[in-house]
């Protein structure tokens, strides 16, 4: 068994990037609830945890999948986005216009887009939390760029 952290000390390093990843994700008005879905669903599995190497993507796993249930359950478009600033840099105001393009993108773009620029996440980082190769987390974001730039002009 992997020597674990306390489970206090994962949220208070990740819970903020998590949410902010799940409002791009989900939408705000969305983004809380899968958070605790998120949260009660990896305390439940946090003490039955085999690899401790990276606790941050799991996390993020997790909160991808509760986000992708609900969007299946919920519609898959979201509302309005309202984005927190971005991870990389918060001098300049989320761009609520693209946001709510990147709302319109499918599942695995919307999720790959929000993951490198919200989360200001690694590729390898971004294929470990969607479920896919790296190559094809690059190429996720890749078309949700191009989508991106098409629907903005």
């Amino acid at each position: 068994m992997p020597t674990l952290p306390p489970f206090q000390q994962l949220l208070d390093a990740h819970a903020l990037e998590v949410h902010r990843f799940l409002r791009g994700l989900v939408g705000p008005d969305s983004a809380d609830d899968c958070l605790q879905d998120a949260l009660l669903s990896a305390l439940r599995a946090y003490p039955r945890l085999r690899n401790a190497d990276n606790l941050r993507a799991w996390l993020f796993t997790i909160a991808h999948r509760k986000g992708i249930d609900h969007l299946r359950r919920n519609g898959r478009e979201r509302p309005a986005a309202d984005m927190p600033e971005r991870a990389i840099s918060n001098a300049e105001p989320p761009d609520h216009g693209l946001w709510n393009q990147v709302a319109k993108l499918p599942d695995k773009q919307r999720a790959a887009i929000t993951l490198r620029y919200v989360g200001d996440m690694t590729y390898a980082t971004i294929a470990e939390i969607i479920d896919c190769s790296e190559p094809a987390a690059r190429q996720n974001v890749r078309a949700g760029l191009t989508r991106l730039r098409k629907a903005t002009g």
